[in-house]
């Protein structure tokens, strides 16, 4: 899959099976820290996948704009939804080249986003930040560089992965509530399954 393009990769890993990848629970981090959102606040779920997180998030009441670059794991998103009769907002796209809202969103989840390079990284981020209204909040987590050895999910080079000391450096223009690397079991589908090392950033935009 070396030649593909990036929605081709992810449209042939969520194709290959009806069942839900990364399972439909929403992640561990995202549930314990979704309550500091406020009741009813717009969040912007990027690389939703197929949907945990976003209907996760719709179920508490709140107004999600979820974005993916996949059309089939879009479909099983809805599906997810419908079943649970929850409604939030899907949109396809490849957030390397989508044209990104600025100052709307509560809050935005960003669960697992390895994706992108450090090349791209950088500007990434500050896509990420800009999205946020004054006030808002970043729920980020990921994979540190020691997960590549543990082969239970993420990235394969470690270039892709985090530390505490890169995530300070690119969220310094956010107030850091929260910043942690650990170990814990993860039980997300067989996408994220067994012993990972994660790091999770809680920022909030000044104002």
């Amino acid at each position: 899959m070396a030649d593909l393009s990036r929605e081709d990769r992810w449209e042939a890993r969520f194709a290959a099976s009806d069942t839900y990848v990364f399972g439909t629970a929403p992640n561990a981090f995202l549930a314990r820290t979704a309550a500091a959102i406020p009741p009813g606040g717009s969040v912007l779920s990027v690389a939703d996948g197929e949907g945990r997180n976003g209907v996760f998030l719709a179920g508490l009441g709140l107004d999600v704009h979820a974005v993916e670059v996949s059309a089939t794991a879009i479909t099983k998103a809805k599906r997810l939804a419908e079943s649970r009769r929850i409604e939030l907002r899907f949109e396809q796209a490849d957030l390397l080249r989508w044209t990104w809202p600025v100052g709307q969103y509560d809050a935005v989840a960003a669960i697992f986003v390895q994706f992108v390079g450090p090349d791209e990284r950088p500007g990434f981020f500050t896509k990420l930040m800009d999205a946020l209204k004054p006030g808002g909040l970043l729920l980020l987590e990921g994979y540190r560089p020691e997960q590549v050895a543990n082969r239970t999910g993420g990235p394969t080079d470690p270039a892709h992965c985090y530390t505490e000391a890169m995530l300070r450096e690119a969220f310094a223009g956010l107030e850091i509530e929260r910043l942690e690397s650990y170990d814990a079991v993860l039980d997300e589908g067989a996408g994220h399954s067994g012993i990972s090392a994660l790091i999770d950033l809680v920022g909030r935009k000044p104002g």
